[in-house]
């Protein structure tokens, strides 16, 4: 989890620990004097502010550069964000399991569990379950509940990023409004203790009073999107990621953040209407998600004879090459690829990525054959139409990032470091 590309640092005392902080996570200024040169400041103002953040524990002093003067000369000391200071906790809650990860802030993942989790059992029963989880995951890795600076979790349905509660989702009955931010961040503090957030990782603690663990939450199928754009593509302006499992829905990333509409609405192909007569769970007829997602496949194997209750058995049946399931698969994707030929009119995206229960060659044939033949070639030209590389670790790794780019972000960076006294 680099830093993305952030506002160009400008010259003068405006110019902030957060600022610097950024020119070295995105790798655009990793010496002093590169940062001196970009930012306009003085050698004295660069060192205080890089001061503070070597005393927080954010940054290091890495290998010597290359020496750039003709006359020689020792080496200029690079530096590098030190991600070893504080971990992440990310969770990806589908609609019967979740998968929860400890990970470096660097995106690596320490230590992950998955287990059955039913979000129809109410937010109370689920938060509480994952943060159970979280605590044991911090057992096993040895790491103190005061390490954590954040929480991100994915959830299967539309979030108001502003409030992080889900609004009126059709997956998860009993979680509309609810607040999903304070729930989870009492249940992880009863569930593994909480004391001073990390400050640094030189030994040294703040004496701040316990403050809650921040927690971000988004759409699933966004994390996804995030999470696969930010460590394979991030040369690609408009990325498009489609997850079909027990629903549909689509995370949309532009120019490396991702786009969510006014509320977080944006990206919910699965409540288009397609023109059929079947009911789907959001009450309403001719929707995609209805007659294409993995649950759909799943009903129409079942009254074929073939028993399936969900996306992740059909996931199941097409690995073993299941010759009805892999028809309806293709049939499915075929139902997709005539929406997404729409998607990638209006978006004009690099990349179409197909994720979840149903990714894989049947399905994926079906889109292509769809897609090319209503789309046109003008806008998928230069298109890669692929499946996810990331596979079930996507939705974390695209919440650990979120997390992280919203806590060192340039603009939140000068509170993080006056409330720890550095």
């Amino acid at each position: 989890m680099t830093g993305k590309p952030g506002r160009t640092a400008k010259g003068g005392a405006q110019t902030s620990a957060g600022d610097l902080l950024d020119l070295v996570r995105s790798g655009r200024a990793v010496t002093r004097g590169a940062l001196q040169q970009m930012t306009g400041l003085s050698r004295a103002t660069v060192g205080q502010r890089l001061d503070r953040l070597f005393r927080a524990g954010w940054l290091r002093e890495g290998a010597g550069g290359p020496v750039d003067s003709p006359l020689g000369g020792r080496p200029a000391i690079t530096l590098e964000f030190d991600g070893s200071h504080a971990v992440v906790l990310a969770a990806d809650l589908d609609t019967r399991h979740a998968r929860a990860a400890l990970l470096t802030l660097t995106g690596e993942i320490l230590a992950e569990r998955a287990g059955a989790l039913v979000v129809e059992d109410g937010p109370e029963v689920v938060l509480d379950g994952l943060a159970r989880w979280f605590a044991e995951l911090l057992t096993e890795t040895g790491h103190a509940p005061e390490a954590v600076c954040g929480i991100g979790l994915g959830v299967p349905g539309p979030v108001d990023s502003e409030t992080g509660r889900v609004v009126q989702p059709p997956m998860m009955s009993g979680w509309d409004g609810y607040d999903i931010r304070g729930r989870l961040s009492r249940a992880f503090s009863e569930h593994a203790g909480t004391g001073t957030r990390a400050g640094t990782s030189t030994g040294t603690s703040t004496s701040l009073a316990p403050a809650p663990v921040p927690v971000f939450v988004d759409n699933d199928a966004n994390l996804m999107a995030y999470g696969e754009q930010r460590t394979g593509y991030q040369d690609c302006r408009a990325f498009v990621l489609v997850k079909v499992s027990t629903g549909i829905g689509a995370g949309v990333v532009v120019d490396g953040a991702l786009y969510r509409g006014v509320d977080g609405g944006a990206g919910d192909l699965g409540h288009i209407r397609v023109g059929t007569e079947a009911l789907c769970r959001c009450g309403s007829y001719g929707c995609l998600a209805a007659v294409a997602s993995g649950g759909a496949v799943a009903r129409r194997l079942t009254q074929a004879g073939v028993p399936a209750a969900s996306g992740s058995d059909v996931r199941d049946l097409l690995a073993a090459g299941h010759p009805e399931a892999a028809a309806l698969a293709r049939e499915a994707g075929r139902q997709v690829g005539d929406v997404l030929a729409t998607v990638v009119t209006l978006l004009n995206p690099g990349v179409l990525m197909i994720a979840g229960d149903l990714a894989g060659t049947p399905f994926l044939t079906g889109v292509r054959e769809l897609l090319y033949q209503r789309a046109l070639p003008r806008s998928t030209a230069h298109l890669d139409v692929l499946t996810a590389r990331l596979g079930e670790r996507a939705g974390l790794i695209g919440a650990g990032a979120l997390v992280v780019e919203h806590l060192y972000a340039p603009e939140r960076v000068e509170e993080r470091l006056t409330a720890l006294g550095v």
